[in-house]
């Protein structure tokens, strides 16, 4: 195949496979990893590349892995900037103690199970335990983006997977450094020295990349085109200075620089951090492309079922043990330890460490243990394949099992509290749906919590809202206050938590009527209900007697029943099904409910009167 092909083809597999997994609701990192399998039987990737450069398969790792090293960067600060202080102070010690004592156990279990059931010599079984304690951010993010588990277990599992990268990464290099190059004058100090210099070199350089963007956005200096770009080569150049200073040290600056650059309040980087998340969308779709269609097969499988029960001891053994000692006396309950033991699946990083360490032992011919350098990348990759298999697919179930999580959240965030939408929203909670009020109007927000309902006094596109607000159970945003700019706020701020399909905003009277006044449509979210629908027509219509009546529908009583009973003025608006699914009715899509469903309606209290006979 010609390389050009091969370079275009490999992000057109990734943003397919990843499609596939978000219409399927399969984990999108194990299609990912299939499709890069498939791939390599047909193209490998390593003799593609030595025929065009005229070389040794062999070498073709010394060429891939400086471009995989600099998209890891990329991750690990786009990872950074996801990472809020005000969550970590919610879950700061069971994040800090699974990186210290968890990850300190887990290498320790690592090691025994190489030594014992791999038959590793003891260095490579160091070393290996060293490697595996990381899990990363191509990996988590996607199950967490896919499971949605309770806030406080997100939190938990994204703070480790992102700081837990160069944490594994600078272990790695110190036990090499300690047990290989100086085997025989092993001293505490000089690790302690070497672990000094590769942290400090990474705390300098990643403030001194977040001290220069701040004031080179907030000084005007860079037009908006330019800032993404600029924060993105500058991470990639702060990352390779800091590995040449200090090996791995660039994983510390790019983690570093994302957190300070998403915590800091001088200047907005809403549009940086669109920009990171694309990327990385991109990068971890062609890197686990390429992982699986380097993966040696065969080699992989002379480990045989040694290799087998490694992978089981750390899923079934390691990892829970790890985690259970760890979060002693912390606030999780047992469901979320529970969930937590069991998510802690291999990426990148450890394939990229492993494949470097490997790459050295190799170079070490009057080592005896460089022929142990293959068996190290093998089992690595062997425990990245089935560890992303095993909890890809067992991952959701278990979040559902124990109930911190919902796999399609049916739960709606309403902007807005006047009468007819608390009228509106007591209905849906009638029929446990789950509802939040967001409103500026302390009263109003009073009136809903007399109501019985979920509200909050809140300005919904301010930090504070995205940083405090619990969004577990809700998986759509319906902005339907009587401020159109408002609810176009809202749905910015939202698209990036729920999705564009998944953000309403009821129509104004200036864009039903095609007013200069009009907002774009491309600001705006998905038109609520129908044209008609407006705040002031639903608040005239509550105003006049009308009432939000729910029906189900019968063999008898069908949706064309209901509409006849109810007459003209009749508005169909939300469908539940017995499955307890949510439907919203809008024009673009109208609703087509079936006998069983239960379908929420405003009608006129006149109807309503005269329809006794309707069951509710």
């Amino acid at each position: 195949m010609d390389l050009l092909l091969y370079l275009a083809l490999v992000p057109a597999l990734g943003v397919l496979s990843q499609w596939i997994a978000w219409r399927t609701r399969l984990p999108g990192i194990l299609l990912l990893l299939c499709m890069g399998i498939l791939l390599g039987q047909f193209v490998p990737l390593d003799t593609l590349i030595a025929e065009i450069m005229d070389g040794d398969p062999q070498d073709v790792p010394g060429i891939l892995f400086p471009i995989v090293s600099l998209s890891v960067a990329v991750i690990l600060f786009e990872g950074g900037l996801s990472l809020k202080i005000n969550e970590f102070r919610q879950s700061s010690k069971s994040v800090v103690r699974l990186l210290v004592v968890g990850s300190t156990i887990t290498m320790l279990l690592t090691a025994v199970a190489a030594y014992f059931i791999l038959g590793f010599d003891l260095r490579v079984s160091l070393l290996l335990g060293a490697i595996l304690i990381v899990t990363g951010p191509t990996v988590v993010g996607p199950l967490l983006r896919q499971i949605r588990p309770s806030a406080r277990v997100s939190s938990v599992l994204k703070w480790e997977g992102i700081v837990i990268d160069p944490v594994g990464a600078l272990l790695a290099v110190l036990v090499f450094d300690e047990l290989f190059l100086g085997a025989d004058e092993f001293s505490v100090v000089s690790g302690l020295v070497l672990l000094a210099k590769t942290i400090g070199v990474g705390l300098l350089f990643g403030s001194f990349g977040a001290w220069f963007l701040v004031l080179s956005i907030r000084r005007y200096w860079l037009p908006d085109h330019l800032q993404g770009v600029l924060s993105l080569a500058l991470a990639l150049l702060l990352f390779a200075i800091s590995n040449a200073l200090a090996e791995e040290s660039g994983l510390v600056t790019v983690t570093l620089l994302g957190i300070l650059l998403a915590n800091q309040k001088r200047v907005a980087i809403e549009h940086i951090i669109e920009f990171k998340e694309h990327l990385q969308v991109l990068l971890i779709g062609c890197l686990f492309i390429v992982l699986g269609s380097r993966l040696d097969l065969q080699a992989i499988g002379n480990i045989g079922w040694p290799g087998v029960a490694f992978v089981l001891a750390l899923v079934l053994v390691i990892r829970p043990l790890s985690v259970f000692v760890a979060t002693l006396g912390t606030r999780l309950t047992m469901a979320e330890r529970t969930f937590v033991a069991f998510v802690a699946p291999r990426g990148i990083v450890a394939a990229a460490v492993a494949s470097v360490f490997a790459l050295k032992l190799q170079l070490m011919n009057s080592d005896p243990l460089a022929a142990g350098a293959t068996a190290l990348d093998s089992v690595t990759f062997l425990v990245i394949v089935g560890t992303v298999f095993i909890y890809g697919l067992s991952a959701a179930p278990l979040a559902r099992w124990l109930k911190i999580a919902e796999p399609t959240p049916q739960g709606l965030l309403i902007l807005g509290a006047d009468p007819w939408i608390r009228a509106l929203a007591r209905a849906l909670h009638a029929k446990n749906v789950k509802v939040l009020l967001c409103d500026t109007n302390y009263s109003k927000i009073s009136l809903a919590r007399v109501d019985g309902l979920q509200a909050e006094c809140v300005n919904i596109v301010s930090d504070h809202a995205l940083e405090n607000l619990d969004f577990s159970g809700l998986g759509r945003l319906l902005a339907m206050t009587p401020n159109d700019e408002v609810n176009a706020l809202a749905v910015q701020q939202f698209r990036n938590v729920f999705g564009s399909e998944n953000t309403f905003q009821l129509t104004s009277k200036n864009n039903k009527q095609n007013s200069p006044r009009a907002l774009s449509h491309h600001l705006r979210g998905r038109s609520l209900f129908n044209s008609e629908l407006t705040s002031a027509y639903m608040q005239q219509r509550i105003d006049d007697g009308a009432v939000f009546k729910t029906n189900k529908l019968t063999e008898t009583f069908s949706l064309d029943s209901l509409m006849s009973t109810y007459g003209e003025h009749a508005v169909l608006l939300f469908k539940i099904d017995a499955a307890g699914m949510v439907s919203i009715n809008t024009d673009e899509k109208p609703l087509q409910p079936k006998t069983g469903d239960m379908v929420i309606s405003l009608v006129n209290a006149q109807s309503d009167a005269n329809s006794n006979s309707v069951p509710a």
